[in-house]
């Protein structure tokens, strides 16, 4: 039986680290039945969803006492690639060095769906009834696109997830440090899904003739645009609760700067005042776009007359992908054609409901902390989720030392996790499938 020990949270992690989950092509499953021999073993019945075999999910419920709605747990169990990337540790072999453990995965998301899985398991173990039903659902392909995953859970098996209110899931409830003051944030929004194509035309001809002002200029002239010109500033309800909290757990001057960020005429220069540590913020008041496809040319000696440029933007929550559309051709002009070619709305405003009762469990895990919500500058499954009126919280209880930069190091090199962090969040999850009902 699993236990809140830090030996068995670790082993636990090491062995999901140690499937090679990444997406492409995911190859989930060796991974889900893993953890369904787990949970069996404790008792729980699960049942196993997916399209495919190689990519399926896993879904099981801890009866509940029926006086609140059920509280959903979900996390995803693929991973990035680790190509190209210089890792001190190999990336699948779960290392322990240093009090940390090394692996892809071992802070998106695989630890935090050890702490989920501990928290059940101990509730199980001890006979908890907790104020209402929990879901918890494990699934596939959260890194691309969440179509084996999440989606298909939500247009195929809406069912499983009715009257659920409130969900537990990436990412939040990391430690951050503002000058001598520790911060929980913890996702409360995310910025929605808007992906674009660019298209680019202009003369083609022979390779050996000198081209100037065709499709090849009209790139470097868009790609130095969107360099140069950053995207409109927007104040949206998830922000402007992250900073109000955030400046009024700083002193002075520090939380005037804070504050004024909330300022839209100031939103700007500060930024840019501010350098390369705004760099994590930027994205919370902006519309992001970035080019990180492009496709043109069939031969080295023909010029190309056309070309598209496939972008990875994301939209800030209650704006549409018209503003996103409207902004972007500002900036590169009007002989670029702009399509959205996938877009995922999401909520515009939270539901703040079971924010008081997770900044209770911080508090009274670290008095020294700050919870504060959060606007999650990527996008999670929550996107999927809320289709079912459900709001996720990132709430993944990790404490972490000063310096260390959680959004480098989710995707780059060295992913690690303090190993002490695992019981924290463990403990964290627990008490909150105690309290939900609050």
């Amino acid at each position: 039986m699993l236990t809140l020990s830090g030996t068995s949270l670790t082993a636990l992690l090491q062995d999901l680290v140690r499937f090679n989950t990444t997406n492409p092509p995911g190859n989930e499953a060796a991974c889900i039945h893993y953890v369904d021999a787990l949970l069996h073993g404790a008792g729980l019945e699960t049942a196993i969803l997916g399209q495919s075999r190689e990519r399926p999910n896993l879904m099981t419920r801890l009866e509940g006492q029926g006086k609140a709605p059920p509280l959903l747990l979900y996390g995803h169990l693929d991973v990035v690639t680790t190509a190209g990337q210089d890792w001190q540790h190999p990336p699948f072999e779960a290392r322990l060095v240093d009090g940390y453990l090394w692996g892809r995965g071992a802070l998106d998301m695989k630890g935090g769906i050890v702490m989920m899985l501990a928290s059940l398991l101990r509730a199980k173990s001890q006979g908890l009834v907790p104020p209402g039903d929990v879901v918890l659902a494990l699934v596939s392909d959260e890194e691309a696109g969440s179509h084996h995953g999440a989606r298909y859970l939500v247009e195929n098996h809406a069912d499983l997830f009715a009257g659920i209110r409130y969900a537990i899931g990436e990412f939040g409830g990391f430690s951050m440090n503002i000058g001598a003051r520790r911060f929980y944030p913890i996702m409360v929004a995310e910025k929605q899904v808007c992906r674009l194509r660019a298209t680019l035309r202009g003369p083609g001809g022979h390779g050996s003739l000198p081209a100037r002002g065709g499709a090849m200029s009209r790139l470097s002239r868009m790609l130095e645009s969107l360099e140069r010109r950053p995207l409109p500033v927007h104040i949206t309800p998830a922000t402007r609760m992250m900073f109000n909290d955030i400046s009024g757990g700083l002193p002075f001057p520090a939380n005037l700067l804070m504050g004024q960020l909330l300022n839209r005429r100031l939103t700007g220069p500060l930024l840019s005042l501010m350098g390369e540590k705004t760099r994590p913020l930027e994205p919370l008041f902006r519309n992001v776009v970035n080019p990180t496809m492009v496709r043109g040319g069939e031969k080295i000696n023909v010029i190309p007359s056309e070309i598209t440029v496939e972008m990875d933007s994301r939209l800030l929550p209650g704006l549409s992908p018209e503003t996103m559309l409207a902004e972007v051709s500002q900036v590169v002009g009007r002989d670029v054609e702009l399509e959205v070619i996938q877009y995922d709305q999401g909520p515009s405003e939270p539901d703040m409901g079971l924010f008081p009762v997770l900044g209770s469990i911080l508090r009274e895990a670290d008095p020294e902390g700050m919870p504060v919500p959060m606007l999650l500058p990527a996008s999670t499954d929550g996107r999927l989720f809320s289709r079912l009126g459900i709001q996720t919280y990132g709430f993944l209880p990790t404490p972490l030392p000063p310096g260390f930069n959680f959004f480098e190091t989710i995707h780059g090199a060295n992913e690690r996790i303090p190993v002490a962090a695992l019981d924290f969040g463990a403990e964290a999850i627990f008490r909150l499938l105690e309290r939900f009902g609050d």
